[in-house]
C-alpha cells in the first residue's frame, strides 16, 4: 500500500510540475520599419439582408416640407418609469428584408443587397428625378456590429457607432487576445450575397494590412482559437484531477484497511 501511495504521489508530482513549451507572439513583429503600406483602401461596406439602413432624402427645394413625404417619420423611444425618466428619440430604419429588398416612400420595392451605400444612392436618386429638384440621399447603417469569439478578454457582440473598424480596432474593443489565443491564424466568417466565406489573417505579420478581411465588415465574426499550449495545459489540469481523486480513494483505503488491522 505505501509503494502505491508513494507511486500516486511521483506521478501527480511530474505532471504538476512539466511545463509545456509555448512561443509568445507580439502583433507586428514581422514589421521591421513604419514603410509597411503607403496607401490604405477602405472598402465601403455591403449591405445584407437584416441590415436597418438610416435613409434621408433632401433635395434643393426651397420649402422644407417638400422632402417630408419622402422620409419615414421619426419614432420616440424609451418609457417613463417611476422616477419620470424618458427615453430618446430615435430615428426609424428601413428594414432589408430576406429577398435583399426596401420599400421606402414614393419610390417603392428597391433590389439592395449586394451594393453598398453610396450604389444605392444613385439607384435611389435616379428614381427620384423627376420628382425633386436635385435630389441627395444620405444612407447610414444602424446596426453595424461585429462578434468576437474564443480567446479575448471580453468576447460578445460589438456594437459600432461608426461604419469603419479595423480587426486590431475590434481585438482592442474585446479587451485583446489572450495569452492562449493564436495570433497567426484569427478567423473571420463573413457572408455576402447569401455566401458564406472564411479569411485567416495573422496579427504578427504586415501582410494582414493587405487582406480584405482586415477592414471588417458589418455581421463579421471573428474567432480566436486556443493555442495548443492551452489546450495540453487543460488536459495536464483533468489528467491531475484524476490523480488527485484517485490518490485520495487509495488513502481513504489505506486508513480503513489500518483501522480494522488493529
Amino acid at each position: 500500500m505505501r509503494y502505491i501511495l508513494l507511486g500516486a504521489f511521483l506521478a501527480l508530482f511530474f505532471i504538476s510540475c512539466k511545463t509545456p513549451n509555448r512561443v509568445i507572439y507580439n502583433y507586428l513583429e514581422d514589421v521591421k520599419d513604419t514603410s509597411v503600406r503607403g496607401e490604405v483602401f477602405i472598402k465601403e461596406p455591403i449591405i445584407q439582408k437584416n441590415d436597418l439602413l438610416s435613409i434621408q432624402v433632401y433635395s434643393a427645394a426651397t420649402d422644407p416640407l417638400i422632402d417630408v413625404p419622402y422620409n419615414l417619420p421619426v419614432m420616440t423611444g424609451g418609457a417613463s418609469g417611476g422616477g419620470g425618466s424618458q427615453g430618446g428619440s430615435q430615428v426609424g430604419g428601413v428594414l432589408v428584408d430576406q429577398k435583399g429588398n426596401i420599400e421606402f416612400p414614393r419610390i417603392g420595392l428597391i433590389h439592395a443587397e449586394g451594393l453598398n451605400k453610396s450604389e444605392l444612392a444613385d439607384v435611389m436618386k435616379a428614381r427620384l428625378k423627376g420628382q425633386l429638384t436635385d435630389p441627395n440621399v444620405i444612407i447610414r447603417f444602424l446596426n453595424f456590429r461585429i462578434t468576437v469569439m474564443g480567446e479575448v478578454g471580453n468576447p460578445g457582440v460589438l456594437n459600432i457607432p461608426t461604419e469603419r473598424l479595423t480587426l486590431l480596432e475590434a481585438l482592442g474593443m474585446a479587451g485583446d487576445i489572450t495569452e492562449f489565443g493564436k495570433k497567426k491564424e484569427i478567423k473571420i466568417l463573413r457572408e455576402n450575397n447569401g455566401i458564406r466565406k472564411m479569411g485567416i489573417l495573422d496579427v504578427t505579420s504586415e501582410k494582414m494590412f493587405e487582406s480584405p478581411y482586415y477592414q471588417l465588415q458589418q455581421n463579421d465574426v471573428i474567432l480566436v482559437e486556443q493555442t495548443r499550449y492551452k489546450i495540453r495545459q487543460t488536459e495536464q489540469e483533468r489528467i491531475s484531477r484524476q490523480i488527485a481523486f484517485a490518490t485520495g480513494i487509495v488513502s481513504t483505503i489505506a486508513v480503513l484497511i489500518a483501522l480494522f488491522r488493529k
